[in-house]
């Protein structure tokens, strides 16, 4: 099985380091140990974050997904494990989606500590609910124009 940082590598192809973590939005340190798996100074593993592998995947017009696959943050069943104040917590690709839509509003994530997997899913349904509600607008607002 291709890990990460062989995934990243044949992605960038000739283009060097400097070049492609200008393009991707991160350093040319960081963008070198995504590709070899590890921290040189530490020696602990690296796995890049959700939001990093979607600047990836926005440089270089590849799969998101697969990246989140291959980065092992989604399983079989579609599954987003990520960690929120400290604690881990699986959504949905969907869920996730929003999740992030939600954090450019950073006083909703102000009270997570406790039960912050039952909190994020509660946002994430009132911000379903409420684009549900826009849409229906639209759509009314639609039958006046006509």
């Amino acid at each position: 099985m291709e890990t990460l940082g062989e995934f990243i590598k044949q992605l960038r192809g000739k283009e060097s380091l400097r070049d492609a973590s200008k393009r991707i939005g991160i350093s040319h340190t960081y963008l070198d140990t995504i590709e070899k798996g590890y921290d040189k100074r530490s020696g602990k593993n690296v796995n890049p974050t959700p939001e990093t592998l979607k600047l990836i995947s926005n440089a270089y017009n590849c799969s998101y997904e697969e990246l989140m696959r291959i980065a092992g943050y989604l399983d079989n069943g579609n599954v987003i494990e990520i960690d929120v104040a400290g604690e881990k917590i699986s959504l949905t690709p969907e869920e996730f989606e929003v999740l992030n839509q939600l954090k450019k509003h950073a006083i909703a994530f102000e009270n997570l500590k406790s039960n912050p997997e039952k909190k994020v899913k509660q946002m994430v349904k009132s911000w379903k609910t409420m684009q549900e509600a826009l849409k229906e607008i639209d759509d009314d607002d639609s039958d006046y124009l006509e």
